[in-house]
């Protein structure tokens, strides 16, 4: 589905009572329009030449006149009003993209070189394009030959994906084969799984080609309202008569991003449907779209023989005012105020330009917590007392650890508003946290009785519950000194992956 047709699908006014008005906007235009258009007395017995040579504005019926262009601007103006939208506004601690699990196959044939340098590794190299693009959203790999095996769960992280993603190979599949269809229940499991919530998630199939003995379960699933889509991973020209007969969204690999681009575009549009449905972030007003089409209708009134003669009021007003001291600001500023620029940044997901921009405490705070900046959004937060600001605080003080500060922001929401959304919740899980830290803590006496030398991480523990977990760089005593580690850690994924596919594969 492409944006046109979600935002069609969508549509509604936040305001609909201002709609009432657009049949008197019709019938006073048709009542101005009709009288301007009236013709005159009848004519009859006049010779043609002297009866057109006689007659003024006998075409003013074909003509735009300038009741025309007013009832376009009112019309607009009152659309605008009503508030039209199609989605609500981005809440800054659920992700706008939908969760996703990236299924690879891995086989032989995806070492064919005719997509330069190799049906694999363009698919790697596209997977990684493709998490550069949703911009820190969760997103999960699950490689597949005869088996199917989960890579890397749930992350938001592409550092952590990225080692694992380079080590498959088509040597470290346990079996050979291509069975799509116990990687599609083996992605299913991690998306019922994985804490995505009510608005579920997506697929997305990575391959050369589809088994067609897949096809009933693939396209049976795809009819149950499971979302999957599937990058093509072959030249120009090949086919494949698994993927011609499966009914997902398809598209061919591309020299450039437009492949995934429409990928991640097709994907999304039912997680935003289903955010609309189960969000409770207010409605986003995008009335403010109507406003340029409307400014421009008014250029019309600068013509000759349209003028309305109090725009001369208006403009003569507007030329007396104040004009501000000139100042060095971009092309931005003259038309943009820094909370609308701050928008805009947000949008683009350049959250760190973002919060510097806005000037609006909830705005800036919500696009530091987005940027990483937990501490910094807490304080920021800290200045309103309304039950969201306080919440959007809990939630920056868990993120920096702060599981204390977290637990008396959340009480704090509940005591502003008892049945805020989430507040609750998130403080029986912060709670349990903390628990879970100091409980640990108790049991743990690393380093106590050795007198050594460490570099003490320490979290909440404002109730003095057992030792302080420290990390020791001592060398005597047995510890392995940082050279004698390096000898046995095994810095090549593949044949860590190797090992946990073949165990996982005899297991089944």
């Amino acid at each position: 589905m492409s944006e046109l047709e979600f935002i069609l699908s969508e549509l509604h006014f936040i305001r609909p009572l201002w709609l009432a008005l657009l049949p008197a906007v019709a019938i006073v235009w048709y009542l101005l329009r009709r009288q301007a258009t009236r013709t005159g007395p009848d004519l009859a017995g006049i010779a043609p030449h002297l009866r057109d040579a006689l007659t003024v504005g006998q075409h003013n019926r074909r003509r735009l006149l300038p009741i025309d262009g007013v009832a376009v601007a009112i019309t607009l103006a009152v659309l605008g009003a009503a508030g039209p939208t199609w989605s609500r506004q981005p809440d800054p601690f659920v992700a706008q993209t939908a969760p996703l699990v990236v299924v690879l196959k891995v086989t032989p044939s995806m070492t064919a070189n005719d997509v330069a340098p190799t049906r694999l590794d363009r698919a790697k190299q596209k997977i990684l394009d493709l998490l550069a693009l949703r911009a820190g959203a969760r997103t999960a790999l699950v490689a597949y030959a005869g088996t199917a095996h989960s890579v890397v769960p749930m992350t938001s992280d592409p550092n952590v994906m990225q080692p694992y993603l380079e080590g498959l190979a088509p040597e470290i599949m346990p079996q050979e084969g291509a069975n799509a269809g116990a990687a599609l229940d083996l992605a299913a499991g991690i998306l019922a799984t994985g804490e995505t919530g009510r608005s579920g998630g997506a697929m997305l199939f990575v391959a050369d080609a589809i088994d067609t003995a897949d096809l009933t379960t693939l396209n049976t699933a795809a009819a149950d309202g499971v979302v999957f889509g599937l990058l093509e991973m072959l030249p120009d020209g090949a086919s494949d008569p698994g993927i011609d007969g499966l009914d997902a969204f398809k598209v061919r690999v591309a020299p450039d991003d437009t492949d995934i681009r429409a990928l991640d575009r097709s994907l999304n549009t039912d997680f935003r449907r289903a955010l609309n449905e189960t969000g409770t972030q207010p409605w986003d007003d995008r009335g403010w779209v109507l406003a340029w089409p409307t400014a421009l209708l008014t250029l019309l009134w600068f013509r000759r023989g349209w003028t309305m003669r109090w725009s001369v009021l208006v403009l003569a007003v507007g030329l007396m005012m104040d004009t501000p001291a000139p100042a060095q600001a971009s092309v931005a500023d003259w038309f943009l105020t820094p909370d609308q620029q701050g928008w805009l940044a947000y949008r683009e997901k350049n959250f760190k330009k973002a919060a510097d921009l806005f000037t609006d405490p909830m705005w800036k705070g919500r696009a530091q917590y987005r940027d990483g900046q937990y501490e910094a959004a807490a304080q920021t937060f800290d200045r309103l007392e309304t039950p969201e600001a306080v919440f959007a605080k809990g939630m920056a003080h868990m993120r920096s650890r702060g599981y204390r500060d977290g637990i008396a922001a959340f009480e704090e929401t509940l005591k502003l508003d008892p049945n805020f959304p989430g507040a609750a919740e998130n403080l029986r899980t912060a709670r349990q946290i903390l628990d879970f830290v100091e409980t640990a803590r108790e049991q743990s006496d690393t380093g106590e009785d050795r007198g050594i030398g460490a570099d003490d991480i320490v979290y909440d523990n404002e109730a003095r519950r057992g030792a302080e977990t420290q990390i020791s760089d001592d060398t005597d005593g047995g510890l392995l000194t940082a050279d004698q580690w390096m000898q046995f850690v095994d810095t090549r994924t593949g044949d860590f992956l190797r090992q946990r596919f073949a165990i996982e594969a005899a297991q089944q």
